[in-house]
């Protein structure tokens, strides 16, 4: 079997204990080769501990961890062909662009005309190129990360691993990274590991994503998969604004007391109590307690008959501010397709 048959990491029942507390607990993955995998979920969760137990910084209690089929629980980080990129760059600040990106390679051992040669086509990837005798000092963070990139790509490693690498960036320069490290991925092809905190990063670059809670991992799938239909109640509460439906409200609404999930941008908010509900749908009615504005979007909390509430999100498409804040104290007629309700576990 070719390396690319193999996945590019596999994780058997690892876990990950530091004294009584379970960083990680019985993990099982499986990380296709030239996939930007994302591991995703809140602080404390986990995710940063598989990452560095891949990178080698840190050994598994139990379990073992596979990289194309070798098992590599035990090796040290510069066994393995692993390479990493940390938040705060991790950039030698006396040395210009040129040698911080060659760094590796220097140590190596590798001739200078390479280096040179290499550096440049690593330049020229990053969108870098003139910028090789700048010194950090001298650029924006979205340069310096770019820089931190291309150092760990420079040595052609099989895996790259991000730890949360755009949590420094402001919010626009964060969306343009965004893409532009997708593209940069798409282009080298080798498999990306990504760590984030941030349910929409994982969302926009993401092949698929695993998302983490309190050491477990609570469901594996694309990012239309984990929005569309979340495994859990912590899934569709954590990607996204999601609304949970259970006990007596589930039951008064579609019949059933499991728990179920719907997401603000399905439903449909009439303001006019008698409209007609489309057969295939399930609704409610209550009065519009609270209206937020956001410019692109307007979200409405809807406290229903019987008890319960709906939060709905609309486009602003043909409304502005004024016409949407008159809606607060209304009563509104709710409906959503039967389809777009999801039962969850807890």
């Amino acid at each position: 079997m070719t390396d690319q048959a193999k996945p590019a990491i596999q994780f058997e029942n690892v876990s990950r204990h530091f004294g009584e507390v379970k960083a990680v607990d019985q993990a099982n993955i499986e990380i296709r080769d030239g996939e930007f995998f994302s591991l995703l979920g809140p602080s404390g969760s986990g995710k940063t501990t598989c990452l560095r137990m891949i990178a080698g910084f840190d050994k598994p209690t139990s379990g073992r961890i596979f990289l194309y089929g070798q098992d590599v629980s035990d090796l040290p980080p510069f066994e393995r062909s692993v390479n990493t990129v940390f938040q705060d760059y991790a950039l030698f600040p006396h040395m210009n662009v040129g040698d911080n990106i060659a760094y590796g390679l220097m140590v190596k051992g590798v001739p200078k005309s390479e280096r040179t040669e290499r550096v440049d086509e690593m330049l020229d990837l990053v969108q870098l190129a003139g910028y090789r005798d700048r010194k950090p000092a001298q650029l924006s963070g979205g340069q310096r990360q770019r820089v931190a990139l291309a150092r760990a790509l420079i040595n052609h490693p099989k895996v790259l691993l991000l730890d949360e690498p755009l949590g420094a960036l402001d919010l626009k320069l964060r969306q343009q990274m965004q893409v532009e490290l997708k593209a940069i991925q798409q282009r080298v092809g080798i498999t990306f590991i990504f760590v984030t905190h941030d349910q929409e990063e994982a969302l926009t670059m993401s092949d698929r994503i695993a998302l983490f809670n309190q050491g477990h991992i609570e469901q594996v799938g694309s990012p239309s998969e984990i929005y569309e239909h979340p495994a859990s109640a912590f899934v569709a509460g954590f990607v996204g604004t999601s609304n949970l439906i259970g006990g007596e409200l589930a039951q008064r609404v579609t019949g059933k007391k499991s728990t179920f999930s719907i997401r603000p941008e399905k439903i449909h908010m009439e303001m006019d109590e008698s409209a007609n509900v489309p057969s295939d749908s399930y609704s409610a009615d209550g009065i519009v307690r609270d209206v937020v504005y956001l410019g692109l979007l307007t979200r409405y909390f809807v406290e229903l008959d019987g008890g319960g509430e709906l939060v709905v999100i609309e486009q602003n498409l043909k409304t502005t501010s004024m016409d949407v804040l008159k809606i607060k104290g209304q009563r509104a007629r709710l409906h959503w397709k039967e389809e777009h309700t999801h039962e969850v576990g807890g």
